[in-house]
């Protein structure tokens, strides 16, 4: 009787540890659910930056002439929009403008001041263009909320190319414009 009691000891001792044993292999799972959530969250929202920019760039074609400036604050970041309107007034005679070198200076830290787009307009090198539709928008890089993106856009009607590189930054749950890298062109 007392080997009974004491192999039954054994064996509720036994059970007890395969329970624990068993509760401690569980949490696994969840935790590789977790890590596919995350990364498939990751994904929407460098889908949703791609859509969103696309729909962006469309739409500022399509606004009036005398509403671009409004429309470009709306879908760059402050010091982006200051930087391109910079860029754009470079040795012109408008008030506030700078000459080529003096942009340099101001802007050297914060972007790729070859890459400005100096003397031509936000987005494209055109000053006139008819319907600008994207034509490739491919992520090329993601780094926490910021995405660059390979962008080609097209106005078939004046059969004008742009190719660009956008970086589009989450701020305050909105995606906006941070920087377009655009190579200045070379008219023959």
């Amino acid at each position: 009787m007392k080997r009974m009691m004491i192999a039954s000891l054994f064996l509720i001792i036994g059970c007890k540890e395969e329970k624990k044993e068993a509760a401690v292999t569980q949490p696994e799972p969840e935790v590789k659910e977790n890590v596919v959530q995350e990364a498939k969250s990751q994904v929407n929202e460098s889908e949703e930056a791609e859509k969103w920019l696309e729909k962006s760039i469309e739409d500022y074609f399509k606004s009036d002439l005398g509403s671009l400036d409004k429309n470009m604050q709306k879908i760059t970041t402050k010091d982006y929009h200051d930087y391109k309107t910079d860029a754009m007034n470079v040795d012109m005679n408008v008030d506030g403008s700078l000459t080529e070198q003096e942009f340099k200076d101001k802007w050297k830290g914060k972007f790729d001041t070859k890459k400005a787009g100096v003397g031509v307009g936000f987005l494209i090198a055109g000053q006139d263009w008819d319907k600008v539709q994207v034509t490739k928008c491919e992520l090329i890089s993601e780094n926490g909320n910021n995405y660059l993106f390979d962008a080609v856009l097209n106005d078939k009607v004046l059969k004008a190319v742009y190719p660009v590189k956008v970086r589009v930054s989450k701020e305050n749950n909105s995606f906006l414009i941070a920087d377009v890298l655009q190579d200045t062109p070379e008219f023959n």
